[in-house]
């Protein structure tokens, strides 16, 4: 079991879920009320579901794929350590996982 924080986009708050080997970050997001909208259910053809990981979790994920890459040239905000959501799924390596949701997130499912 992985221990998730979902930091929000003014670091004002936080939230701490759970997640299992083989789920997909966005579902969990979504799941828990996170601002991240996923608009192509992750098919990576958007960029809505855009996060920044933390420094010390982004090495331990393997590197993002050239498509991912390009999507994420596509968001606002992009940081070093930022990673589609969509393209996160947890490991039974990963005991913890840190995400900041970027300051540009809207989500438009949610209005």
């Amino acid at each position: 079991m992985t221990r998730i924080t979902f930091i929000s986009a003014n670091g004002n708050t936080e939230t701490h879920v759970t997640g299992n080997p083989g789920d997909r970050l966005l579902d969990i997001a979504q799941n828990n009320d996170q601002p991240l909208e996923g608009t192509c259910e992750g098919q990576m053809a958007c960029s809505t579901c855009h996060v920044i990981v933390s420094d010390e979790d982004f090495s331990a994920l393997p590197e993002a794929e050239e498509m991912e890459e390009d999507m994420l040239d596509l968001a606002a905000g992009v940081a070093r350590t930022s990673r589609l959501a969509c393209q996160i799924f947890l490991t039974e390596d990963m005991e913890s996982l840190t995400v900041r949701i970027p300051g540009e997130a809207h989500n438009m499912q949610g209005v």
